[in-house]
């Protein structure tokens, strides 16, 4: 199996994911508006579940913004720089990158394992769940931030994605 086909099953995984999760917190938010105002009975997980979806979700759509390189864009400079210059810049830009999701990665970590025996309220399941969308999602972000790096892309897309 070739790179590019793992990059494209691992990135199709992730955005089917973050579509998944979204429509969840949809489903559950309009679910929490039927039973609290036509059936005047809130329910306690509801509006948990939402915002787990929603934090999950972001996080797997940061991972695919820096997937498609469409998260950072010093477009003031690099388009006033050519050759040698621009291309340096652009491995600023994703060192840059890079370093402030190695740093997500580990603070998410830790916090995830220090709130591992804290229960989310409504659901019963530990709220470490929930934090995991950090260091999960910031890794996935810097997979593809290097495979992007790494990877030339094909003209087509070289020419449709001009931010960094």
């Amino acid at each position: 199996m070739s790179p590019r086909t793992i990059d494209r099953a691992l990135f199709a995984l992730v955005s089917l994911l973050a579509q998944g999760l979204l429509w969840l917190a949809v489903a559950t938010g309009f679910f929490q508006v039927i039973a609290r105002f036509v059936l005047h009975s809130p329910l306690d997980w509801s509006e948990v579940l939402t915002r787990a979806a929603i934090i999950w979700s972001v996080m797997l759509g940061v991972a695919l913004a820096f997937r498609q390189g469409h998260m950072i864009a010093v477009e003031f400079l690099r388009s006033r720089l050519r050759g040698p210059a621009r291309r340096a810049l652009e491995h600023l830009i994703h060192t840059i990158c890079l370093g402030f999701l190695v740093f997500l990665i580990w603070v998410g970590a830790q916090m995830t394992y220090r709130v591992r025996f804290q229960s989310l309220a409504g659901l019963e399941v530990s709220i470490s769940w929930v934090y995991l969308a950090i260091p999960v999602g910031a890794t996935l972000a810097a997979v593809g931030l290097l495979l992007r790096w790494a990877m030339p892309a094909s003209p087509a897309a070289a020419g449709a994605a001009e931010t960094v």
